[in-house]
């Protein structure tokens, strides 16, 4: 979902094995650092470790280097039942059943995706600190089907980073501000923050973020990190805190583009709670994994949205390398300067809004009567007594889709259609016709800014837009660094595209091999 901000407020963490003094001194010394699902698939087969073992490295790991050491404040609460889970899948190994490629693979969640577990599920605030939801989103369900072993809930800019102006993104009101692993000083992005962070700093293997314009791109972006934001209706967003059921989606984050593949096939699935994925001419798939094809980008004609450029001449420079990697590769690369008409933001801003407060409420009503906030209102309220959520940014947003009429007024489906109409046929969809397209490319973003409470987040390149109104597919990876911070090169297209992206993002990936791990620099001058 969008970019965001938190405060101080001590981590829930399960107690796991005594710290590694090496690991103290030098936080890459990690026996599984970069690993990857294959490995970890071929030592639970080999048995060179248990899921166990893995899992109990992570949660020490978490321990280290996320609530001491850096200190990176990328994790809310610690599940305390992951060693319980991981020993059950060892007993299923052991039996020779295995459940697929996620079977004791570590993964993280987002705090705005519900648990119904030992865990709360609080978008970041501190009105949800103790709230429990009364049943699993469809998406934690199907982790738990696959074998994935759920460690934690990740933190988030606090509700999605649609709250209030000058926001920081990566703060909230139940943990305080997540760090950047690659310069601890400089902002992680998101909102999807804590989940990138842990994925780049090796806390997990993999990571679920959500995006409304932005929420999976940009912390991707900054964490050096794979990111996929698929098409609206691919995967379920019921049971997910909403901000906008037109742009809102989850997708997987992770250090490879073959992992966030892997995860994105068990994600896929239909859901009566949710009519985007039962939208007609919808394309999901289980296994998206045979599109990981050296050679995806030969014979594809692909367009660079020259509009994010301009504005940092190294981000410039990163951008034309990667044409000429994907020239050479066997890419056809045009330029464009324009996708979507001028208004198109000012109606996907007022879709918002409206979305907003009718999936609030809908959301509290779903938590029962035991429910700690039980409508917009009561949010604002308890915002406008509580010590520390109003302390560094307003929450203007909240308050503005307060004021808004329900789904059935004219200015709601007046912008609705409006939207629909500029960022698919005039927009995306018309380009890519236009010019015979496969794909768009484009900067994900900048270098991370300086992190800065009073003033709120410094963006200076971003291209997440076109996707994120149309609703189509974005697939970011790194391609490259600036002074040690990673910058990403996004592949957007048309909707269900997802299978041509990752053919042509993982052709990219395989030619640059971008991805650095994070060091912990306390500055930028280390």
């Amino acid at each position: 979902m969008l970019r965001q901000t938190i405060f101080l407020i001590p981590f829930l963490f399960l107690a796991c094995t005594k710290m590694d003094v090496k690991t103290e001194k030098d936080p890459n010394n990690f026996r599984f650092l970069e690993t990857s699902i294959s490995e970890l698939s071929t030592g639970y087969a080999q048995r060179d470790f248990s899921i166990e073992e893995v899992t109990n490295a992570y949660l020490d790991r978490i321990n280290q280097i996320d609530k001491a050491g850096p200190t990176l404040r990328s994790i809310i609460q610690v599940n305390p039942e992951a060693i319980t889970i991981a020993k059950e899948l060892d007993k299923e190994l052991a039996n020779g059943k295995s459940r697929g490629p996620l079977h004791g693979i570590p993964i993280v969640l987002k705090d705005n995706i519900d648990t119904h577990d030992q865990m709360n599920t609080t978008a970041g605030s501190r009105a949800l600190k103790d709230s429990k939801p009364l049943k699993d989103s469809p998406l934690a369900q199907q982790l738990r089907a696959a074998g994935a072993v759920i460690l934690a809930k990740a933190n988030l800019s606090e509700w999605a980073n649609f709250r209030g102006q000058n926001s920081s993104s990566g703060w909230s009101g139940i943990n305080g501000q997540t760090k950047n692993p690659y310069v601890l000083t400089r902002n992680p992005c998101g909102s999807s923050s804590g989940s990138g962070v842990a994925v780049s700093a090796n806390l997990t293997v993999l990571a679920i973020g959500t995006e409304t314009n932005g929420s999976i791109v940009c912390p991707s972006n900054a964490n050096g990190i794979v990111g996929i934001k698929p098409t609206v209706g691919l995967i379920s967003r019921s049971g997910i805190i909403p901000i906008s059921f037109t742009q809102d989606t989850a997708g997987p984050m992770a250090r490879t583009l073959t992992d966030a593949t892997i995860a994105l096939g068990a994600l896929t699935a239909k859901d009566e709670q949710d009519s985007k994925t039962l939208a007609e001419g919808r394309v999901a798939l289980n296994d998206y994994t045979p599109y990981l094809k050296l050679d995806g980008v030969a014979g594809k004609r692909i367009a660079l949205y020259t509009s994010p450029l301009g504005q940092n001449t190294e981000v410039d420079s990163l951008v034309r390398q990667s044409i000429r990697t994907l020239k050479a590769a066997g890419a056809t690369v045009i330029e464009i300067d324009n996708i979507t008409p001028r208004a198109t933001g000012g109606n996907s801003f007022q879709v918002m809004l409206h979305e907003y407060k009718d999936g609030l409420n809908a959301y509290f009503s779903s938590l029962g009567d035991n429910a700690p906030i039980k409508n917009l209102e009561e949010l604002i309220a308890f915002n406008e007594q509580d010590s520390v959520e109003l302390k560094y940014y307003n929450q203007a947003y909240l308050k503005m889709a307060s004021e808004k009429e329900d789904l059935a007024s004219e200015a709601y489906q007046t912008a609705l259609t409006n939207l629909q109409r500029m960022s698919q046929e005039e927009g995306i969809d018309r380009v890519m016709d236009e010019h015979n397209l496969d794909a768009i490319i484009a900067p994900t973003g900048s270098p991370a800014w300086s992190t800065d409470w009073l003033n709120g987040d410094n963006y200076h390149v971003g291209s997440s837009s076109p996707a994120a109104w149309s609703g189509y597919p974005n697939i970011t990876v790194p391609m490259g660094d600036i002074h040690g911070l990673p910058v990403g090169l996004s592949f957007f297209g048309r909707a269900w595209s997802e299978s041509t992206l990752i053919e042509i993002a993982y052709g990219f990936e395989q030619k640059t091999k971008a991805r650095i791990t994070p060091r912990f620099r306390a500055n930028d001058e280390e």
